[in-house]
């Protein structure tokens, strides 16, 4: 049933994705200024402390308190983010920046991928002030810049130069939570590692010619079309981790499939048996994946290209490095690799979380107040959170959260940097009575 919470929580999430704070990639896109004042105007008040940082003008990160009593006692840090990838609103039914509430669905860019948290989060700080909650505990809540193209201007900017105003025992982050039904009750998984990221540059060399003479041209750009099928041909051989095991093991699927699904020589095999959406988590989590991403060229129309530059996502399984992404590269472009220049940029290591710990035991008990079948289930990140920056700054980082049975793995799958985000305000409930609750429990 609807409560007091879904008003606020629904009216500050329309106003998250209103703000249309879209990171292309660029140092100056994304303006989170914008998302920021507005957490700053909701949060603030009595029992709160708030300080704001600026990586460049516009890109706007946020940091709230509510301090705890006792110095020694852990310390708890809701992270989100406030930018959102772009969109192609021909593929939309509805503004995806328009925010607009449907028949009990909130539409619009970062409805999934995470002004939902966001605004769950932001209204847990006002909240738990309000009510008078003194943690013993710090409580932080984190609102950040730049997650969508790799936190140079958000979590890497504060973790690096602002390391005592976020610096936190945990952290729970985006992702995780949506329910999956099993024979042996309902699973909700927890992301407690994430694959590491390196996004590699490929220059592929041809030689320059007049357009209206294609014949017997060394054209870099027919070039690189070769080389991307040959990147998108290349199988990567499944690597089994003890996390995927313990997913496997938690999801109660029937022996015939789990067994299969524990076997890097049949699991492959096994993905047309899976639902979709669980077959792409299946794939991912358990190789590194090479995704080209974009093709580009500074050539006139009537010039035969001589340089035409490539870009991947990487999306490394951990155990695998940069080093090694690069000899898979060269593996598989193979006797074209001559002409090619592979730049691999800056490598993110994966990181990865202990699940026994005090704050999975709360995160658990409070989920059962919702699924009283449920049980949390460790699960791999087959992308990346700004987890990626607390882990290895000393944080125990997970990603969670609380969602109906509406949204399953396959909906949030297809929804997140797809076509008509959206989600529905049963979710939005749950998620926003989820952070207060966890507050007590952990911290009170």
């Amino acid at each position: 049933m609807p409560t007091a919470t879904d008003g606020p929580v629904v009216d500050l999430l329309q106003q998250l994705i209103r703000n249309a704070c879209v990171n292309d990639g660029s140092a100056d896109s994304g303006f989170e200024l914008r998302s920021t004042d507005l957490l700053r105007s909701m949060i603030e008040g009595p029992g709160v402390d708030i300080e704001t940082y600026e990586s460049r003008p516009g890109r706007g990160n946020l940091v709230a308190r509510i301090t705890g009593s006792d110095p020694q006692a852990p310390s708890l840090c809701l992270l989100a983010h406030t930018d959102v990838v772009p969109v192609q609103p021909a593929g939309w039914e509805r503004d995806p920046f328009g925010g607009e509430l449907v028949d009990g669905v909130v539409w619009g860019r970062g409805a999934i991928d995470m002004l939902n948290l966001t605004a769950s989060m932001a209204l847990a700080m006002r909240t738990l002030a309000d009510s008078g909650f003194r943690p013993k505990g710090d409580l932080i809540f984190a609102a950040v810049a730049d997650e969508e193209s790799g936190g140079n201007h958000g979590a890497k900017f504060l973790v690096e130069r602002h390391a005592d105003a976020v610096r936190a025992d945990y952290v729970i982050t985006e992702s995780g939570g949506m329910p999956l039904p099993t024979t042996d009750g309902t699973a909700l998984p927890v992301l407690v590692a994430e694959r590491g990221l390196v996004w590699p540059r490929i220059t592929v060399r041809g030689t320059p010619g007049h357009g209206s003479l294609p014949y017997g041209t060394d054209n870099a750009l027919v070039k690189a079309a070769e080389v991307l099928r040959r990147i998108t041909s290349y199988r990567v051989p499944p690597r089994l981790t003890e996390t995927w095991g313990e997913f496997i093991a938690g999801m109660g699927l029937p022996e015939e499939i789990a067994v299969l699904l524990r076997d890097p020589e049949q699991l492959d095999a096994t993905l047309d048996m899976l639902p979709p959406g669980l077959a792409k988590v299946a794939f991912s989590s358990t190789r590194t994946t090479l995704a080209p991403t974009g093709m580009s060229t500074d050539n006139k129309t009537n010039v035969i290209p001589d340089r035409v530059r490539l870009q991947l996502d990487v999306r490394t399984i951990p155990g695998d490095t940069a080093e090694d992404v690069r000899a898979m590269l060269v593996d598989a472009i193979g006797d074209l690799a001559g002409d090619c220049e592979i730049d691999m940029g800056e490598e993110v290591p994966a990181t990865a979380s202990p699940k026994d710990t005090p704050l999975w035991d709360a995160m658990e008990r409070v989920a059962r107040n919702t699924y009283v079948d449920g049980r949390l289930v460790p699960m791999l990140m087959v992308g990346g959170t700004d987890n990626r920056y607390f882990r290895p700054a000393g944080a125990v980082g997970y990603g969670f959260g609380l969602y109906s049975r509406e949204m399953s793995l396959d909906a949030i799958a297809a929804m997140a940097h797809g076509d008509n985000e959206r989600i529905d305000v049963e979710s939005l409930r749950l998620i926003t009575e989820l952070w207060p609750a966890l507050a007590r429990d952990f911290l009170g």
